[in-house]
């Protein structure tokens, strides 16, 4: 049940680092409106706020889509030594 869900998230490492990039991104904007609005108008804080949530939703799934590609990654390199009949190795 799981599995399925990792190398589904991990399929494509480019687009989850993308992903990643752009709510980094996001997130550096509404730090700065934050900034901005504590030494000018509270209404630019509250933009800051808006635009932090996809910010955050964005940065956890591209991290996510990243997590899940380097898991798969494990969990194949553990399948594939259950699988070998060599016990020597």
């Amino acid at each position: 049940m799981l599995k399925p869900l990792i190398y589904r998230l991990g399929s494509n490492p480019k687009l989850s680092l993308k992903r990643f990039f752009r709510g980094l991104a996001l997130f550096v904007l509404a730090v700065i409106f934050i900034a901005v609005g504590y030494y000018n108008h509270y209404s630019l804080q509250v933009i800051g706020l808006v635009i932090l949530a996809p910010a955050l939703f964005f940065a956890f799934w591209g991290y996510a889509g990243i997590f899940a590609n380097r898991f798969s990654q494990v969990l194949n390199n553990i399948a594939s030594k259950n699988n070998d009949p060599d016990l020597w190795k």
